[in-house]
């Protein structure tokens, strides 16, 4: 295992010394793409903002408290326990919540737990959806809504599948 952590810093090495061979000045290389990424960053800047603003407030407005009890008998009746609801819904906004809440489950439920499998798999097997959409669409002038309405889609369908799967193993 100790083997396996020195495969990437070989490749640096590796890398290193092939441009050392090629005499590609590599500093001049390095800054080069700093500067292509700074206008990237800038543009993608508003996008995460009101995303992360957006996920704040939903969370802190109690929409997400009242959509996660309104929402339990429901996923209660596909197979998602309702101690999860909250993480199912909390995941495609944020992966820290979503980390922060699965860390919770676990401690409250135990690590072997039904419950806690339930959501390491629900957490395992969603995305932050719209994270995500807002840093790959950011300079996209296309219509988002399909990508993000098949994407929770796909999450959700995952969701059901993996407590199906926790529940029959």
């Amino acid at each position: 295992m100790k083997y396996v952590a020195l495969i990437i810093p070989a490749l640096f090495f590796a890398l290193f010394l092939y441009a050392l061979f090629k005499k590609v000045r590599l500093y001049d290389c390095f800054t080069e793409g700093v500067k292509e990424a700074v206008p990237l960053l800038l543009s993608i800047f508003p996008y995460l903002a009101a995303m992360l603003m957006l996920s704040e407030l939903f969370e802190r407005s109690g929409l997400s408290a009242a959509l996660t009890q309104a929402l339990s008998p429901v996923f209660s009746a596909l197979g998602i326990p309702p101690e999860i609801s909250k993480l199912v819904l909390l995941k495609p906004f944020s992966g820290s919540g979503s980390t922060a809440l699965l860390s919770e489950l676990i401690s409250a439920y135990g690590a072997d737990s039904y419950i806690a499998r339930c959501a390491a798999v629900a957490y395992g097997s969603s995305e932050t959806v719209f994270y995500i959409s807002a840093v790959y669409f950011a300079g996209s002038k296309k219509n988002l809504a399909k990508p993000v309405v098949i994407a929770i889609i796909s999450n959700f369908i995952s969701v059901i599948l993996g407590c199906l799967l926790c529940k029959v193993l």
